[in-house]
């Protein structure tokens, strides 16, 4: 028994109708991932320039640190931020910020959030 013609113009317009929703998720969901694996590889590379400060690396090895941490972004678009700069002495904090913009494909999604999504992350740690 095979489908009568009707019944194939009914499939092929619901295929219509659902494949634009179910790509929109499926590229939703990889931009998602892209944007969940920067921000877990950013937050890594704050707490390891962190640590290269704490222990008193200068600021060109903090940031060296930082671009050997991130081997998967384009260190160019790689922003190391170290506070205070110089003069940290035993028993401060020094603050590294770290952010990487990641562009965003996905069509509606990319009215929806800023484009392109900067991810930031920030770590305080006590001079030893």
């Amino acid at each position: 028994m095979g489908l009568r013609k009707s019944q194939r113009g009914q499939a092929v317009v619901e295929i219509a109708l659902a494949l634009p929703i179910l790509l929109l998720l499926i590229f939703g969901m990889i931009d998602f991932g892209r944007i969940i694996h920067t921000y877990m590889t950013v937050e890594h590379v704050s707490r390891e320039s962190a640590r290269a400060a704490s222990v008193g690396d200068d600021n060109l090895k903090i940031e060296e640190t930082a671009f050997q941490a991130a081997p998967a972004l384009k260190h160019e678009h790689l922003s190391v931020t170290i506070s205070p700069e110089s003069n940290r002495t035993r028993g401060s904090y020094v603050s590294v910020a770290t952010s990487y913009p990641v562009e965003i494909f996905t069509p509606f999604i990319k009215q929806l959030l800023p484009n392109p999504f900067l991810v930031t992350s920030e770590t305080v740690m006590r001079m030893e």
